[in-house]
């Protein structure tokens, strides 16, 4: 019988932790962040869609973000001051992820193999949803920069700046909604967020 095995190797991605050389007041696991992500994707789409009139899919990009960093169980999470800091570098670690997306692939059955993929190397997406699976990627990581902040740690502002000029020049109107409507709410109290529950 022959075994496939790439769910297992996904199901690892608890196992790697983010912002390997910050000091956090709480790790942040690589599921946590896709799972972040993934939400944050379908919520940024639905905005594309309902609000914007594009022709977003918001199904299409949450699956995609649930994988965008999966090569990751292969490579392990480069640190962004590494993985940014020339374009050479740059270029090459993108190379070294496709090809760990690849490898992780073929780990699937057959038939499931091309999905994945195309999931994986994110593929499949319109260069509208290609912008808006970073727009989710970069939002996920303001708001642990945020959660950092509100737990009275500062390790995290340089980040949180980076990340905010990084949004702003992306041009992204849903991101900006997004930021405007909905990021506030990140700084609430559970009490504040549920009222009228």
């Amino acid at each position: 019988m022959e075994l496939f095995r790439f769910n297992a190797l996904c199901a690892r991605m608890k196992y790697i932790a983010r912002w390997g050389l910050m000091r956090s007041a709480r790790t942040e696991s690589l599921s946590e962040h896709t799972a972040d992500t993934a939400i944050l994707a379908h919520t940024l789409a639905l905005i594309s869609r309902n609000v914007m009139g594009t022709n977003a899919r918001p199904e299409t990009l949450a699956a995609a973000a649930l994988y965008h960093d999966a090569g990751e169980i292969l490579t392990g999470d480069m640190p962004t001051p590494v993985k940014y800091k020339d374009r050479a570098l740059k270029k090459a670690y993108k190379s070294v992820e496709h090809e760990a997306a690849k490898s992780l692939a073929a780990l699937a059955p057959p038939a499931l193999r091309a999905d994945m993929e195309a999931c994986l190397t994110a593929s499949h997406l319109t260069d509208k949803e290609r912008q808006l699976l970073k727009a989710a990627d970069r939002l996920s990581a303001l708001i642990k920069c945020l959660e950092e902040e509100h737990a009275g740690n500062r390790e995290f502002a340089g980040a949180k700046a980076q990340q905010s000029e990084a949004l702003a020049a992306m041009e992204c109107p849903e991101a900006d909604y997004f930021i405007e409507h909905m990021l506030p709410c990140y700084s609430m109290t559970l009490d504040e967020l549920s009222l009228g529950w």
